[in-house]
């Protein structure tokens, strides 16, 4: 091999507006603005493939992880992703935490749900612990893992 992975950078996700999820990652989770500016959109089109495209990125840190939230002003075609967990290309941000049943009624203060009540993991690593699937208004989907 002629490279190396040296560690995760982020994981992303497109948002419909960066004050709400901002207020959600910030306040509810904990998290620390790390930035927020927009973008050049020349390079952003250069770089993502999408003519017109004009952005606005902010970086959040959490324990272990870092998140990019990318809020799209432009192209005015944009459209909106609706995947299941079982679709192809799905994607989620999985959290550890301490309390999963608090966890969820936080979250859901800011209008994110579960989508079925948290279950007993029965196998693999997180064998005895608590999970849970939660969705924000945007279809972002996060898992709790927890007592």
């Amino acid at each position: 091999m002629s490279f190396r992975v040296l560690s995760a950078n982020h994981t992303s996700f497109t948002v419909s507006s960066l004050d709400r999820t901002l207020a959600f990652f910030t306040v509810c989770l904990g998290f620390q603005l790390v930035s927020r500016a927009p973008r050049d959109p020349r390079i952003i089109q250069k770089i993502t493939g999408v003519e017109g495209a004009d952005m606005e990125i902010a970086f959040v840190r959490g324990p272990g992880q870092v998140v990019e939230l990318i809020e799209y002003k432009a192209p005015a075609s944009k459209g909106r992703v609706s995947a299941r967990p079982c679709d192809t290309g799905f994607a989620h941000l999985a959290l550890d935490v301490d309390d999963v049943e608090a966890a969820v009624a936080a979250a859901a203060d800011y209008g994110v749900a579960a989508i079925n009540p948290p279950v007993a993991i029965d196998q693999g690593p997180n064998k005895g612990k608590k999970v849970v699937y939660l969705r924000d208004w945007d279809g972002v989907t996060l898992e709790f893992i927890g007592k």
